[in-house]
């Protein structure tokens, strides 16, 4: 696959086929995306692949304590405040997966089962789930994080499978760390959902937009 096709055709999959991804996929997918660059070439990433058993914990806990509302107390702080641009586009993706699955914005008792889908990694037969060090900052391992995490993604594309990354995968660590083996010193960033992608629901093939260049690009001269 050309390289600006697939960063053109990669989306955020949000209803997986009940088809597990072969171990020697995902090892390959993992083989070409540790080749991302990093700062300083320091490589700040680690990451635990849980698929079967495992996930299904993970996936049981995260569904039994969205629905009980627990605090959420994930490891590296999530955005509380938008910008007043970003929060429209925030608001306007957020109505676009609500109408692929005709769900009216009234309709509560579908919104909530979309949301339990969320939290359950959209019936995702794998997920990965990126951590980094608790004694470094967490500023350029984010950075490099975000920088493999998409290279994850299109490697993954490539071979015609869906990706997507979850901060939703990432908010009760210290039940996490029980079910995955996490070290204490790591810090749970994200979770990427990964599969084969059932394209006969609308919500894999909603059209998607991006900002005009002209608003996020600015030219010195």
């Amino acid at each position: 696959m050309e390289l600006v096709t697939a960063i053109r055709e990669r989306r955020s999959v949000r209803k997986f086929k009940a088809q597990d991804v072969p171990k020697n996929i995902i090892t390959e997918i993992m083989e070409e995306a540790r080749w991302s660059p990093s700062w300083g070439n320091t490589q700040p990433w680690d990451f635990y692949v849980l698929t079967g058993d495992a996930l299904a914990k993970f996936k049981e806990m995260n569904l039994r304590k969205t629905l009980a509302a627990e605090a959420i107390s994930s490891d590296v702080p999530m955005l509380e405040k938008w910008p007043d641009a970003m929060k429209i586009r925030y608001a306007d993706l957020g109505k676009l997966v609500l109408s692929a699955q005709g769900i009216k914005r009234e309709d509560k008792a579908s919104r909530d089962k979309y949301y339990q889908e969320m939290v359950s990694f959209f019936d995702a037969p794998c997920l990965i789930l990126a951590c980094i060090s608790r004694d470094n900052l967490v500023e350029y391992q984010m950075l490099d994080i975000g920088l493999i995490a998409q290279t994850i993604c299109l490697v993954a594309h490539d071979k015609r499978l869906g990706t997507c990354m979850l901060a939703a995968a990432a908010r009760y660590p210290a039940e996490i760390r029980r079910i995955a083996a996490i070290p204490d010193d790591r810090k749970i960033v994200l979770g990427i959902a990964l599969g084969y992608p059932d394209s006969s629901f609308p919500i894999n093939n909603f059209a998607r937009d991006r900002a005009k260049l002209d608003e996020i690009v600015h030219w010195v001269e």
